[in-house]
């Protein structure tokens, strides 16, 4: 029996302020690295020696696990992948989720936030939230990169990612995936077999490791949040 523990990234500028964040590469807050600090201090207690470690290409994410690794004394190379990133958020990128709840309402934000197949209108691609623009992407298939998602798009994304790299290690490796809301999401719905409607009430705190006792044929015995 090992572990797999998933770690959504701590408090982002973009979550403070709260704007659809998505692709935008944005950083953690002073906040965010002490519930970074915190993650770590929680795994640590745990005496757990991490094998592997996973991060989405995006800044808030790499920089949470660095910050999980330096508490661990553990600086090993991580892998950073793309397909774990935060769900597109389309045209609604960088805008405050407050004020659109004011002007369009909030079931029909909420709808944007959590349905599983509707997604945003298109970002479109001369803006410079657009991921084309983004320094952080210029490696990413140009044909990969997406205009919107929804959280199917984002599932199927991050499960592929899930079958073709963690799934063989699973049992055998302890693992820690620093991700996003919806990256973390998708694989939630996946492990614990979660419908529709229960994944779009699935709430994943941000710098609160999830714990999960895993075996090398996939059965979970147990899970939890640190605190």
């Amino acid at each position: 029996m090992n572990y797999l523990i998933l770690v959504r990234h701590g408090q982002s500028k973009w979550n403070l302020e709260k704007r659809f964040t998505g692709w935008v590469d944005v950083d953690l807050t002073e906040n965010g690295k002490l519930e970074a600090e915190k993650a770590g201090s929680l795994i640590k207690k745990k005496n757990i020696s991490i094998d592997l470690y996973y991060s989405s290409l995006q800044l808030r994410a790499k920089n949470t696990l660095k910050i999980i690794q330096k508490v661990l004394n553990d600086e090993k190379n991580f892998t950073k992948n793309w397909h774990i990133n935060e769900r597109h958020y389309g045209a609604l990128t960088g805008l405050n989720k407050v004020e659109m709840s004011q002007k369009i309402g909030e079931d029909k934000v909420h709808q944007f936030r959590r349905s599983w197949e509707m997604k945003p209108d298109p970002l479109s691609k001369d803006s410079p939230y657009h991921p084309s623009k983004i320094e952080t992407y210029k490696n990413v298939p140009k044909e990969k990169i997406p205009d919107t998602e929804s959280l199917k798009d984002t599932y199927e994304r991050v499960i592929k990612f899930y079958d073709e790299e963690i799934k063989t290690h699973l049992g055998n490796k302890n693992i820690l995936i620093s991700a996003h809301g919806n990256s973390i999401r998708a694989l939630c719905k996946f492990l614990f077999n979660l419908d529709e409607n229960q994944i779009s009430d699935l709430e994943i705190p941000t710098g609160n490791p999830l714990m999960i006792n895993i075996d090398n044929k996939n059965n979970i015995s147990k899970c939890e949040y640190l605190d």
